[in-house]
């Protein structure tokens, strides 16, 4: 693969696998389990790393391994290591990274499953999260012990899309000695990369954005060389690797991340001044809006405002509830980032069983609706929002 420099479009395109001797001008899939060597001493060098090759495909995959590298280009990152799921990267990258008695520090608004990761599972390992509240965060200092190793954040959040300064993480990140873990999901490295503002490791659901067709699952982390070292090893003793055909699949779908991502965007910005505007909904969150609170932060370090539009029904849970049942063009699911346009109502669905002062405390009112943009033309999703707000 060449390591010359080229621009973010031309780099998800032309990185690929050396061809073969048959020539082919796209990738071929390596759907095998493992791989052979050519003698013994051949097999003792590749098991002790003195030579870099495909070994076994829970280690690594040249489908893999050209995913790896295309999203480390767009991110500009050293190194990272391709998953089965966003969860699993999430999951193996702390497991990987922390010890007992170790301490996080993290944005209060995070993806439900990470949450129960640092509230359920962590602290069977004496290993403890800290939440800040992400609009508030002249408190992270605060927060930090002597025992902090991680510090943890996304933005956009879900699903309440808050923006997080990432630059002032990163100088805190390193007054403090800490590893900054930026979750990229919503934004793609295409719209901003949390590396060139101070994060040692990001990562990525790559079942969102990145696949964009809502076809396969998978997750990354990339980042600093010797985080991803630990990672990797990790990763290679309990199993979590991406499967050759969906790193295949990613891979080609990377192809064509920046035209979907900024068609997406368009779409999501007359979305968000069309609910803006409608007498049926209390507020509107994107960060490229004006009235974001957090609009000058988003502008700074984001290309685009991303696909995800968050807004309130006037009415709380019934509602929004109504207003789900009245959908009829937009997909009611769990995923995001798909070419469909999804509509979801966290407080009577992902974030039902949480009390309603723990969803306000991560900006869940009972009327909020998020709504992951499409690639529908945009007069068509709009007229399906009006007519189930009009219900």
């Amino acid at each position: 693969m060449s390591k010359e420099k080229k621009q973010f479009e031309t780099e998800a395109i032309r990185t690929q696998l050396e061809r073969t001797e048959f020539l082919e001008h796209t990738s071929p899939l390596y759907l095998t389990s493992s791989f052979v060597f050519e003698d013994a001493e051949d097999m003792r060098a590749s098991f002790t790393e003195e030579k870099e090759r495909n070994i076994y495909s829970r280690f690594t995959n040249p489908n893999t391994t050209e995913f790896v590298e295309k999203v480390c280009k767009m991110e500009g990152a050293e190194a990272g290591y391709a998953f089965a799921t966003g969860m699993a990267a999430i999951f193996s990258t702390f497991a990987a990274l922390l010890d007992s008695g170790d301490h996080i520090v993290s944005a209060r608004s995070v993806f439900g499953s990470t949450h129960t990761l640092f509230t359920k599972y962590l602290p069977k390992w004496q290993i403890e999260t800290t939440y800040f509240d992400i609009n508030k965060p002249e408190t992270i200092e605060s927060c930090i012990t002597p025992k902090t190793k991680i510090l943890y954040a996304e933005s956009p959040t879900n699903p309440a899309i808050d923006i997080i300064d990432l630059e002032l993480l990163g100088e805190i990140a390193k007054k403090h000695n800490l590893i900054l873990i930026i979750d990229n999901c919503f934004a793609t490295p295409y719209i901003q990369q949390p590396i060139k503002h101070g994060a040692h490791l990001v990562i990525h659901s790559a079942t969102k954005l990145m696949d964009g067709q809502g076809r396969v699952l998978g997750g990354i982390t990339v980042g600093n060389a010797d985080l991803v070292r630990e990672v990797y090893l990790f990763a290679r003793n309990t199993g979590p690797a991406l499967s050759p055909f969906n790193a295949w699949t990613l891979s080609k779908s990377l192809e064509t991340l920046a035209v979907r991502v900024d068609k997406h965007c368009e779409n999501a910005l007359k979305v968000a001044e069309f609910l803006e505007n409608h007498p049926k909904v209390n507020w509107v969150k994107y960060p490229f809006l004006k009235s974001h609170p957090q609009y000058e932060v988003a502008k700074k370090q984001m290309k685009l405002g991303g696909n995800i539009v968050a807004f309130e029904v006037k009415g709380g849970i019934e509602a929004g509830r109504s207003f789900l049942d009245a959908i009829k063009l937009c997909s009611l699911s769990a995923n995001l980032g798909d070419t469909r346009t999804i509509v979801t109502h966290p407080a009577s669905t992902t974030h039902s069983k949480l009390s309603e002062a723990d969803r306000l405390e991560v900006s869940i009112t009972d009327g909020l609706v998020r709504v992951s943009v499409g690639l529908e033309h945009a007069d068509d999703i709009i007229k399906d929002l009006a007519q189930a707000l009009q219900e």
